[in-house]
């Protein structure tokens, strides 16, 4: 066997500098296939060495000790595990933990809705959360790059990911400047006695406010509106300065200065990657559980708190019969755990090769929906709470729109409370750290797709961080203009909910049926040393049925319809421009495969074959000292103990 002198083996440091050729001694051209130095049992010493890999012998490393240099090389890794499992976590765990869940648990069946909940975690989100932490891992590739390495011809599916990403981020980070604004304002009135939306006679009210949170409707039938909601509306927002979705008004100052904060913190968190995202997330990811219990302990203290719990958990059997409670159980999970936004394909590429993602996958989806039923709890022992004192019951004291929640209902309530300001310091800060790693979480599935097709992005990724965060910046500024309030919903709806679903619905036939479920499984075996159960390959199997049944129904149940918000309808034309972003994200995937088509060689029958073949890179002695693995396939690796010897 054919080794190198000791003075030419390649240093076994830990720095992520890419080696250079000259690092590897180049061998002679011999007509000899390829055989790899490996024990008769199925350990592995990292300490072997590799023997002529495409005339280039890396010495003193085993193979999988040389697979594992796949994400050294070429990529930043994540410092430590912990990093990576809080960076996980804190994407999924975000706002709608916080009002998604509990409401939707309480409309379709409270306690009972746990049923299909779990069903649906069982069989459709766990499987899917797992099998992107795992190609992810693999192929040490983001949202756009990893789909040569799959299925070419799906490559549109990278690109519609970054189009859906970049929508979340126009109106997301609008949220969490809402939230920064209540926050500053809180803790600028910490020494008062109470938070500015506690009482009317404020220059904001209208002659409609009411102190008395027992009265909704004035004498003459008019609807009275409380200190919060008017502080909140004409305000933080000054909604009175636009009529409609078609005059938005100009952008308020302030908001601007709050969402410049928010983009300040997530280019902060980004401009390194992992070694500056790894450092923030052990505060983003892990204030919002502190602060959820303190928040849990003084609700639970609160009068008519276990009215709230009881009206939260009670179950309803009977609505288990509705065909529309399981399709929301299917759609609360795949929107809690977020696959098919590109972001754990991102997170999972800057881990080892050999990490243990099976682990990871339970473990944070685990943490995710005890989350949502924990974050329930918060909320539901404070809205029985304001039932109590608005003497209303709870489906009434929440408004129609979800940041009547969090901005309007739950500010109300902190308002009534002894230090009502520390109260909602700390509300609000919970709000923003539940936020800004799941925002800088998808602006780094963008980032990390771009960087993967360019050297140049990589090398300049502060600038290319500092740039997106720019653009984004000023994309955002419809959602923080004063007719904010119609941009945030309309983006929601058209450019999010039904394109992911699509999205999802193609990554999963393109891994599951063409890359197929028996490669994924070897591709397993060659990180993790075992196979999937049969559990795990009949759900991927099954997966894109499962995924196209959702997506059919939430086709069928959409509307053609303007939006309606309780008093405002928006215009015709929002409906053309609404599904003209959709088909933007939706178009990539047939757009991108068309091209795909045209430009190979052959037959229709031989370019499709061609087309959903898995890409590699030209074994160049360039490319090869980068990544002298790129030419291992999984299939070489199964059976370990059928290879010989040398």
């Amino acid at each position: 066997m054919l080794s190198a002198p000791e003075s030419r083996r390649v240093s076994r440091s830990m720095s992520v500098k890419a080696p250079t050729a000259a690092e590897y001694m180049p061998l002679p051209v011999v007509d000899k296939p390829l055989t790899l130095t490996v024990s008769n049992s199925h350990s592995i010493d990292p300490n072997e060495p590799i023997a002529a890999l495409g005339g280039l012998t890396p010495t003193k490393e085993g193979r999988v000790a040389a697979l594992r240099r796949r994400s050294s090389m070429v990529r930043d890794k994540w410092a430590t595990k912990m990093e990576f499992l809080l960076a996980v976590v804190g994407y999924a765990v975000d706002l709608g933990n916080i009002w998604r869940f509990p409401s939707v648990c309480y409309k379709h069946g409270g306690g009972a809705f746990l049923i299909p909940y779990f069903i649906m975690l069982m069989i459709g989100g766990l499987p899917m959360f797992y099998m992107e932490l795992v190609l992810g891992q693999f192929h040490r590739a983001g949202c756009i790059g990893i789909w040569r390495k799959v299925c070419p011809l799906f490559r549109g599916i990278g690109y519609g990911i970054c189009c859906i990403c970049t929508f979340i981020a126009i109106f997301y980070n609008a949220i969490i400047a809402q939230a920064v604004y209540f926050a500053i304002v809180s803790l600028s009135k910490i020494w008062d006695s109470e938070v500015p939306w506690a009482s009317c006679g404020n220059p904001w009210n209208t002659p409609r406010c009411s102190d008395d949170l027992n009265v909704t409707i004035s004498r003459n039938g008019t609807r009275l509106s409380t200190p919060s909601e008017e502080y909140y509306l004409y305000n933080v927002l000054e909604v009175q300065k636009s009529t409609g979705f078609e005059d938005l008004g100009g952008v308020k100052t302030s908001m601007a200065v709050c969402l410049l904060a928010v983009f300040t913190m997530v280019y902060f968190a980004l401009w390194k990657g992992p070694q500056s995202s790894g450092k923030i997330v052990w505060v983003t990811a892990t204030a919002p559980y502190v602060i959820l219990s303190i928040l849990l302990v003084r609700g639970l203290l609160l009068p008519g708190a276990q009215n709230g719990l009881y009206y939260y958990i009670t179950p309803d059997f009977e609505k288990l019969k509705d065909p529309a409670v399981w399709s929301a159980a299917a759609t609360q999970i795949f929107f809690s755990l977020g696959p098919g936004f590109g972001v754990l394909l991102a997170l999972s590429s800057y881990n080892d090769f050999n990490n243990n993602c099976y682990r990871d996958a339970v473990t944070t989806s685990i943490i995710n929906c005890a989350t949502s039923f924990f974050s329930g709890c918060v909320v539901f022992s404070t809205l029985g709470y304001m039932s109590l004192l608005t003497n209303r019951p709870i489906n009434e004291v929440v408004g129609e729109h979800d940041a009547s929640l969090i901005f309007i209902v739950y500010p109300q309530a902190l308002a009534t409370m002894d230090y009502s300001c520390f109260w909602s310091l700390i509300f609000f800060i919970m709000l923003i750290t539940l936020g800004i790693d799941s925002t800088f979480a998808g602006i780094e599935a963008f980032i990390t797709g771009f960087c993967d097709e360019s050297r140049f992005l990589t090398k300049n990724r502060k600038w290319f961080v500092l740039v997106i965060c720019i653009i984004y910046y000023f994309l955002s500024f419809p959602a923080i203009s004063y007719g904010g309030q119609f941009v945030i919903p309309f983006l929601d709806e058209y450019g999010v909910s039904l394109s992911v679903l699509f999205i999802v619905t193609c990554e999963m036939i393109a891994v599951c049926w063409f890359y197929g479920v028996d490669q994924f499984s070897k591709d397993i075996r060659a990180m993790l040393g075992f196979y999937p159960g049969i559990y795990w390959r009949v759900c991927w199997t099954c997966s894109p049925v499962f995924i196209s049944l959702i997506f059919v129904m939430t086709v069928y149940n959409s509307s053609f319809k303007p939006i309606q918000m309780a008093t405002y309808t928006f215009p015709w034309w929002s409906v053309i421009l609404g599904w003209f972003l959709r088909l933007i994200s939706v178009l990539a995937i047939p757009v991108f495969a068309v091209i795909y088509l045209l430009s190979g060689n052959g037959t229709l029958a031989e370019r499709f074959k061609w087309a959903i073949t898995p890409q590699q890179r030209r074994n160049s002695a360039t490319s090869l000292a980068a990544d002298p693995t790129q030419i291992i396939d999984s299939s070489l690796l199964d059976p370990i103990h059928t290879l010989t010897p040398v």
